[in-house]
């Protein structure tokens, strides 16, 4: 009988599809291994499951074995051949004969788990080339619900899903080396003046109550319209990015040393607007004058002269509106492998974001949004920070300060979040209650409560997992949406004597 070779559609004859790539020698002296000492299974149950195995029987043979082990039960050839007994796949390879000369060849059980990183590895080779395929299936068929650039995205995420399954679990490790992190942690803050162990803001009190912004925290930084949520993200990626410096690290890597490379998801106001911000503090231009276009001739070159001075600084924005938390975390990872690496990520603002499914419950998306962020955080081992919006019920209260229980959807943000931060001005407010003219006196309280308000902003530091709750007090310029070191007064005394 003459053989029939497939055909393509040019009429060209199709070749076979190579082999795809396996061993099933080291699977047969993998599970001899572990039905002649049941030990070795706990050596290897985080790198192979039943579906790692190129020969269905041998995954089918895996299962069984590892189900009645773990129950504690002897388990060799002749106590599985009678749960294995009626499959016809060990059948056709000798039935219980066959589980017996799987025993009787079993390798030492102290290679058993680098033939089962073979296994595995040759499993995420196969895994690679089936997703490749799947990746061409898609892009050959045109679809209008799934364009390209979704296609993209989709591909991102099983590749990154497929990196991570690659990655064991790090399990119990002893207390000595739990003991020696906690060590390099602490000589890390004591090299850096006995401050920080994390990434600086630039703003010196936050620093001194958060230590820095640590790698794989969320923080949320909550409050109502017009408190200045965006400068005060704006200004802390600003001072991250100019002050980013690469060199050696301490374990002698190469990477950042100082500062660090921001990613900054503006889903509110467009990339332009932002960089007018920064470009705003950074001039020292007044932000409605830039809009205005009403600037003298030192006032725009100024603003010149700090575009050019921050055109090597590594801030990315990116501006695209109702992002999917799915989209935003395989954009964070490509700019985390790109050479330039990610140190810090913002998010402007939490619920501008979109969940993956279609639920119907905001309750249930931001949870999902929340729990998203964390995964970020702690999966690129960066600091995250999160925007939110605060409930209107804060305004209904005399006490305009706000509090946890006043964060939207308070239960996941509140849970998930390693700090959560509030912005309050109170000159704001007062602004709002001021009194009538004709009346002097209340109009002489107000002004001297104003004076006392003016330029200045908190930072209420409502949860913190890690440190101290409480109060950081910061100077406002709102004509350059700047928050700044709040100077004290004895500072200031110091000061005016001439001293620095």
């Amino acid at each position: 009988m003459n053989e029939v070779k497939a055909i393509n559609p040019t009429g060209a004859a199709l070749e076979a599809a190579p082999e795809l790539p396996h061993n099933i020698e080291a699977e047969q002296q993998l599970l001899g291994a572990i039905l002649s000492s049941n030990d070795v299974l706990d050596r290897v149950d985080d790198l192979v499951k039943p579906d790692h195995f190129y020969d269905p029987v041998h995954g089918e043979i895996f299962a069984t074995a590892a189900s009645r082990i773990t129950k504690g039960l002897q388990t060799d050839a002749t106590t599985l051949k009678n749960f294995l007994a009626d499959h016809p796949g060990l059948k056709d390879l000798g039935g219980a004969e066959y589980l017996l000369r799987l025993q009787l060849s079993a390798i030492a059980t102290s290679a058993a788990r680098d033939y089962a990183q073979l296994i595995h590895d040759l499993a995420l080779r196969r895994e690679l080339i089936d997703l490749g395929r799947t990746i061409a299936d898609r892009a050959q068929t045109v679809r209008d619900d799934a364009t390209p650039d979704e296609q993209i995205v989709e591909a991102e995420a099983d590749l990154f899903k497929l990196a991570s399954s690659g990655t064991t679990s790090r399990g119990f490790q002893s207390f000595l080396r739990a003991l020696t992190d906690a060590v390099d942690i602490a000589n890390a803050a004591y090299n850096r003046g006995g401050g920080l162990a994390g990434i600086s803001t630039g703003l010196v009190d936050m620093d001194k109550m958060l230590g820095g912004l640590h790698n794989s925290d969320l923080l949320i930084l909550a409050g109502r319209p017009s408190m200045g949520k965006t400068s005060l993200a704006t200004n802390i990626a600003f001072n991250v990015a100019k002050s980013w410096k690469r060199g050696q690290k301490p374990d002698g890597s190469d990477g950042t040393v100082d500062g660090g490379v921001v990613g900054f998801f503006s889903l509110e106001m467009s990339a332009a607007q932002l960089a007018q911000r920064v470009l705003s503090e950074a001039a020292e231009v007044p932000s409605e004058l830039i809009r205005k276009g009403d600037l003298n001739e030192q006032e725009f070159q100024r603003y010149l002269r700090a575009a050019q001075d921050l055109e090597s600084c590594p801030l990315y924005i990116d501006d695209t509106p109702a992002l999917p938390i799915s989209q935003l975390a395989a954009r964070a990872r490509r700019l985390k492998r790109s050479p330039q690496g990610l140190d810090l990520l913002i998010v402007d603002y939490l619920q501008l974001l979109r969940g993956g499914g279609k639920s119907e419950n905001r309750v249930n998306e931001v949870s999902e949004i929340t729990q998203g962020l964390k995964a970020v955080a702690k999966e690129l081992n960066i600091p995250v920070i999160a925007l939110s919006q605060l409930s209107r019920q804060v305004e209904q209260r005399e006490d305009k300060r706000p509090q946890l229980s006043d964060l939207r959807e308070s239960g996941s943000i509140e849970q998930d979040a390693d700090v959560v931060m509030f912005v309050y001005r109170g000159e704001y407010y007062k602004e709002r209650e001021k009194p009538g003219e004709d009346n002097l006196e209340a109009m002489a309280k107000w002004q001297q409560e104003m004076e006392q308000l003016h330029g200045k902003a908190e930072v209420i530091i409502g949860k913190q997992r890690h440190g101290p709750v409480g109060s950081v007090d910061l100077s406002f310029e709102g004509r350059f949406t700047r928050f700044g070191n709040l100077v004290k007064p004895w500072q200031a005394a110091v000061e005016g004597d001439g001293f620095r």
